[in-house]
C-alpha cells in the first residue's frame, strides 16, 4: 500500500519506487518538510528485521524525493540478535548504507538522511499493526495539518 503525499515535492512510492509485486510495495506516506512539524511522514515495515526492511526502504524509496544516504533508527522498533552489536551498515541492492541508532530511545522514529543533505523524520508503524490501522496512521502522519508526535499517532484508534 502506498499513500498519496500531501505535497507534490514528496511523492509516495510510485512505479519507480515500489517493491516487487510479491512483496506488496513499500508502505510509506510522505509530506513536504516544514518548520516546527514533528514528522514528515510514516513508514509501515512488514517485519522487525532492520537489515531486510531497511534495505527495502533504501531500494524502494521514492526516487523523486531523493537518494537515501543514511538511516538512524530507534532500537526498540527492531529485533536484535542476542550478543550481536546493533547494525552499522545494511546491504541494499544499490549498495551498502550506513545506519545508526538512538541509544536507549523508544521514539518509533526513523530518520532518513538524503543525499541532498536533508533529513526526514518518519514514524515507524510497528509491523504487527494491521493493514487498515496502518493505512490510517500513514495518512494522518503525512497529512498537511498533522501536528501529532509518533507516540500520539500510535495511540490513536
Amino acid at each position: 500500500m502506498t499513500t498519496s503525499p500531501s505535497a507534490p515535492s514528496l511523492p509516495a512510492a510510485g512505479p519507480a519506487g515500489t517493491a516487487p509485486a510479491d512483496h506488496g510495495g513499500l508502505r510509506i506516506a510522505l509530506r513536504a518538510p516544514a518548520r516546527g512539524i514533528p514528522l514528515e511522514g510514516a513508514w509501515h515495515p512488514r517485519s522487525r528485521d532492520l537489515r531486510r526492511e531497511g534495505a527495502d526502504l533504501v531500494d524502494h524509496f521514492p526516487v523523486e524525493v531523493g537518494r537515501v544516504g543514511r538511516l538512524l533508527f530507534s532500537r526498540p522498533d527492531w529485533d536484535a540478535e542476542p550478543g550481536v552489536r546493533s547494525a552499522h551498515q545494511i546491504r541494499a541492492a544499490r549498495g551498502p548504507v550506513k545506519v545508526g541508532s538512538f541509544p536507549r530511545d523508544d521514539t518509533h522514529l526513523m530518520v532518513v538522511k538524503l543525499s541532498q543533505d536533508r533529513a526526514l523524520r518518519l514514524l515507524v508503524v510497528p509491523s504487527d499493526v494491521d493493514e487498515e490501522r496502518g493505512r490510517r496512521i500513514l495518512e494522518q502522519a503525512a497529512s498537511s495539518d498533522n501536528t501529532l508526535s509518533a507516540d500520539e499517532l500510535l495511540a490513536l484508534d
